[in-house]
């Protein structure tokens, strides 16, 4: 399997599929999951004409289980790793929830100095900072997050079953239709994952707050957000982001979930593709 050593000599496992000589789309996926919570938009821009590139997040996937670096900073160098090795430019970045936190630290920190971005895309993205602080008083508090990492001490294959089947993808709302092999291959990513990397990327998703990397973003960025987000609260997401950053097109989907990249795809690859093409 093809892997990319860090400079803290961490293995990072990438898919790179399509033309090399054709414009780059990189994918960097939520938490606990995988480059595989990406199957549907790697095949639509594949079929489009694009390079589609995907990592597994350190500790996550296939991507070496390693004990320190679980913080959004080490997400982001890696990601630059990944960049470099590939020598991967003007490229659009798409991230999913935390991984539109990786997105934005990566941009900010890495690829537009240098010189390697040309758009970015936030999808259900955590930024600016999902923690109520001082700054931000609408942020969720920190009993909330304590209460994820007691779960997934206690129980992490119960735990990731209960998010799966419930708010992920909207499943508990009713009259929903629940998808049990989308349920089965989120638990099956989140559980090739280590542990130590889920608990401590808990904190890394909610408390880093990412205001300054939203400045920065100069490029082009797309903030897609469900109305009906019951994991990452678009008001406290979305809209903000929105607000922040420099150069920003923002959509928000009336009734639609945090998972929505999946049990969605159809509407956001559109979307996205319209975007990338603009």
């Amino acid at each position: 399997m093809p892997h990319v050593t860090t400079q803290d000599g961490n293995q990072i496992f990438y898919k790179d599929w399509g033309p090399r000589d054709a414009q780059p789309i990189v994918f960097h996926h939520g938490w606990p999951l995988s480059s595989d919570d990406w199957d549907a938009q790697l095949l639509f821009f594949l079929a489009h004409g694009y390079r589609v590139v995907a990592h597994d997040r350190r500790g996550h996937g296939r991507s070496e289980q390693v004990s320190e670096g679980h913080d959004m900073a080490h997400y982001a160098s890696d990601a630059a790793a990944v960049a470099q090795h590939l020598d991967l430019r003007n490229a659009v970045h798409v991230g999913h929830s935390t991984g539109g936190g990786e997105v934005a630290a990566y941009v900010a920190r890495h690829g537009i100095p240098q010189g390697r971005v040309a758009k970015a895309v936030l999808v259900s993205a955590v930024p600016p900072i999902m923690l109520k602080t001082d700054g931000y008083p609408d942020g969720l508090p920190v009993e909330v997050f304590d209460g994820f990492r007691a779960a997934l001490a206690a129980n992490r294959a119960g735990f990731f079953r209960d998010v799966a089947s419930g708010p992920f993808y909207g499943f508990n709302r009713p009259g929903a239709k629940v998808d049990e092999a989308v349920i089965d291959n989120w638990w099956r990513q989140g559980m090739i994952g280590s542990a130590k990397a889920h608990y401590e990327g808990i904190k890394a998703f909610s408390e880093t707050d990412q205001t300054d990397d939203l400045k920065a973003m100069s490029v082009p960025t797309l903030v897609l957000h469900g109305d009906d987000d019951q994991v990452v609260p678009y008001k406290n997401a979305a809209l903000l982001q929105a607000r922040i950053l420099p150069n920003a097109t923002l959509k928000v989907y009336e009734g639609l979930s945090h998972g929505m990249l999946t049990v969605n795809a159809d509407r956001l690859n559109g979307d996205i593709l319209a975007f990338v093409k603009g």
